[in-house]
């Protein structure tokens, strides 16, 4: 499917008109009836503009116009929401050209649509034997025109060229995400990161089980133990061009490409959800991936610990005691808490081979934080207030939700060990993702500028494309436009 702008409404194919809930709503309704030669009654009875609600209006020569109801004041997501639930669910409906009338708006609503239609044509029927051919619109033979006005070309274009970018990625992404652990293996997403470095022009260098011995790292190590799947530590890194000293962001993503718990074994319920467990290392992967094809002016460094948390008679067992990268010791409480051991020696990589100005983890770490904020937020944990209030603003602008969660000192307790220099695990079933937060917090090396997300209730999720929770891609539209006003106020 091609996507084009015009600033001329063309007749051909279908149309859809996308309309917010105002005190001018029937002012907007009176406009679409003259235009579709219709009575003005008929669209202020059967269309409230309510949000995602859609009437089909069937025209004189067969083709179709949509109003799609966007409700009041909406948001990026909103926007995103309403076209992707549209195109998923009339897809087998939509002709071969539609068209997007969005002259009633500004350029900013055309990132949100585009991946909102982008999204909507997602299969997630990866193994399926029996498919059906794709449909008309989202095969090579569809055409999508998003009408404008003159005065806002410009900036559409460079909306439709970004939300381009981040769409094909986050397909790639979500098929990561919801492939199962027979398809994915940590060696998986490294040579998924040397394809799109060698694409895109970005390095990648892959630490294989070898090197990651030589190297001592010995917290990842550990928790590979139990599979007879290798670990692998995927360094992934932008650099841009003609830029003097770029700031250096630095991005560290949990890797489990399945998580049984270990030793400290799951029940067998949702295990099967557990191939999620990378979403940290799919929000990590893409961002860098979005930042090199959009050549964004700034250093990006992305680090990504990958392993399967299996096990057998070789695996950590509660109370062993491990040895980091950065040489601190940690008594394993609890073989379930893995993430946070695999995310030690990724921040401690990071910080003492890249020193970037900005270091943000993220991770589906712990089932607390859903506890507290259930699927509508994530937790963010920093002691940096300038990087949280940055964080919130693209949270808040892209609908990708961050809630701030406490770091008191008084926390420390949680993770103090009678053994080594810390645990793991605080054994409590409260305040669980904050000591987790207070253990990685260590491994940041009390960086001045550091943030750790923890995506647990975000990355997979319910959606229109499945009766089971699927991925989101949580994270690579949030860090993108985080970058995107780190360089507007940089430079």
């Amino acid at each position: 499917m091609n996507i084009t702008l015009s600033t001329q409404a063309s007749g051909a194919g279908d149309l859809i008109i996308p309309i917010d809930q105002t005190a001018d709503l029937s002012n907007q309704l009176a406009s679409v009836a003259e235009k579709l030669a219709l009575p003005v009654s008929v669209l202020q009875r059967d269309f409230k503009a309510d949000a995602k609600e859609v009437l089909v209006l069937y025209r004189a020569d067969g083709s179709k116009t949509y109003l799609l109801g966007l409700g009041t004041d909406p948001q990026e997501i909103d926007w995103l929401r309403a076209f992707r639930k549209l195109f998923f669910e009339q897809r087998t409906k939509l002709s071969e050209q539609i068209g997007i009338d969005l002259t009633a708006f500004s350029a900013g609503v055309v990132e949100a649509t585009v991946l909102g239609v982008r999204w909507g044509g997602y299969d997630l029927k990866l193994y399926q034997t029996d498919k059906s051919a794709a449909p008309v619109f989202f095969s090579d033979a569809g055409q999508l025109t998003l009408y404008i006005n003159v005065d806002q070309q410009e900036l559409a274009q460079e909306a439709l060229t970004r939300a381009e970018a981040i769409a094909q990625t986050q397909r790639q992404i979500l098929d990561l995400m919801n492939a199962p652990a027979n398809y994915k293996i940590p060696q998986t997403l490294a040579d998924w990161a040397v394809s799109s470095g060698s694409q895109y022009d970005y390095s990648v260098t892959v630490l294989d089980k070898a090197e990651l011995q030589k190297q001592k790292l010995g917290a990842l190590l550990s928790v590979s133990q139990g599979s007879d799947v290798p670990p692998v530590l995927i360094v992934t890194e932008y650099k841009p061009e003609g830029i003097t000293n770029p700031l250096t962001v630095g991005l560290v993503g949990k890797g489990v490409t399945f998580d049984t718990g270990g030793v400290s074994i799951k029940t067998s319920s949702n295990m099967h959800l557990m191939k999620s467990d990378m979403g940290g290392a799919a929000a990590v992967l893409g961002t860098v991936e979005v930042v090199a094809k959009l050549k964004l002016p700034i250093h990006v460094v992305g680090i990504v610990p990958s392993t399967e948390n299996s096990t057998d008679g070789r695996s950590t067992k509660p109370g062993d005691v491990i040895t980091a990268y950065n040489g601190k010791t940690i008594e394993v409480i609890d073989t379930d808490a893995e993430g946070r051991v695999i995310l030690a020696d990724g921040l401690g990589y990071m910080v003492r081979n890249y020193q970037p100005d900005i270091l943000i983890d993220l991770a589906t770490l712990t089932g607390n934080v859903i506890a507290a904020l259930g699927y509508h937020a994530a937790g963010l944990f920093t002691q940096n207030d300038e990087l949280a209030s940055k964080l919130i603003g693209a949270s808040n602008q892209t609908g990708e939700r961050l809630w701030r969660l406490p770091l008191w000192d008084v926390y420390r307790e949680d993770i103090k060990s009678d053994v080594a220099d810390l645990k793991n695990f605080s054994g409590k079933p409260i305040a669980g993702s904050i000591s987790a937060a207070k253990f990685l917090e260590v491994f940041s090396e009390n960086h001045p500028a550091w943030a750790h997300l923890d995506i647990a209730g975000m990355a997979f999720a319910d959606t229109e494309f499945g009766s089971q929770k699927n991925a989101t891609g949580f994270g690579i539209r949030l860090l993108i436009a985080y970058l995107r006003a780190l360089i507007a106020e940089t430079y």
